[in-house]
């Protein structure tokens, strides 16, 4: 079977020598198989090769059928918003600390010879899209893979909001914020905050409170098509700020609307045949090995 993937993009942000000399031994690696070969202009500037070709952050998804992304979880993350408009696959090479979406370990490139070859699983992961509203004016517009996050500004207050679901009302609440996660999100800032783990192939969406002024404030599943509406209540004295996958882009100013939704175009994670989740969550987690028993 003829390989679909012709055209490789490579990204990495560079944190330190690991990522670095992984990127290299990738590029050359790729190089050898007489691959066409992209490596994200930023990322290129580290790797001192006078032949690579380049191609721009915003133009990695218009051109490559395959995007390997070497570091943690962070950078996958911020890959996925470069490609979120287009059908292009994301490999991950771990080089950070936890490593639940970037499950290949560095030393392991066969594993890539071997997706190229069409050996290989594909999942798909649906992000969020998030419009802010206020005073009948779009005022922020984002996407998340992980998690959108209500917090506070620079000072810790409790925050008073209303929430809907595809606009029936569901409570009123006065805590630290909201995060509102998806299954790949599940086990990032949502499970730090006290919320269930998702499988990736559900369908849903949770909504974990952030210190909850009131104690039967519990974290909630819900339908992975539902339309959530969080109403920033007129009688906050301060504005908080909405965070999409660890970025605070914009302060909410009291009376906006947050309208979150399912995004209609999904991430393409590609895994090796090799690939068991629960094995990732055990070693990640930290959970107990299976037990072997003596005859």
């Amino acid at each position: 079977m003829p390989n679909k993937f012709q055209t490789i993009g490579i990204f990495g942000r560079v944190k330190n020598s690991g990522v670095r000399e992984t990127l290299k031994a990738l590029v050359q690696f790729l190089g050898e198989l007489s691959l066409k070969v992209y490596v994200e202009s930023e990322t290129a500037e580290v790797l001192d090769h006078q032949d690579i070709q380049t191609l721009s952050r915003e133009d990695i998804g218009k051109k490559c059928d395959l995007l390997i992304v070497v570091g943690g979880d962070g950078s996958l993350l911020h890959a996925a918003h470069a490609i979120a408009d287009y059908d292009i696959p994301v490999i991950g090479i771990n080089r950070g600390s936890l490593g639940f979406l970037t499950d290949i370990h560095p030393t392991e490139l066969n594993k890539i010879k071997m997706i190229l070859e069409g050996k290989y699983t594909i999942e798909e992961r649906f992000l969020l899209t998030t419009t802010v509203e206020y005073q009948g004016e779009i005022i922020g517009h984002d996407d998340a893979l992980n998690e959108v996050a209500i917090i506070p500004d620079s000072i810790p207050h409790m925050i008073e909001f209303e929430i809907y679901m595809d606009d029936q009302f569901v409570c009123s609440q006065d805590s630290d914020g909201l995060i509102i996660a998806t299954p790949t999100g599940s086990t990032a800032y949502a499970l730090s905050g006290g919320g269930p783990i998702l499988h990736p192939k559900l369908d849903a969406i949770v909504l974990v409170p952030m210190f909850p002024h009131s104690l039967n404030s519990r974290p909630i599943v819900v339908e992975g098509n539902k339309r959530i509406q969080i109403i920033i209540t007129p009688h906050n004295t301060t504005s908080p700020r909405l965070s999409c996958d660890g970025r605070a882009f914009l302060n909410i100013l009291p009376g906006s609307r947050i309208d979150i939704h399912k995004k209609s175009r999904k991430l393409h994670l590609i895994h090796p045949l090799d690939y068991n989740y629960y094995e990732t969550l055990r070693s990640k987690l930290h959970w107990g090995q299976k037990l072997q028993y003596s005859e």
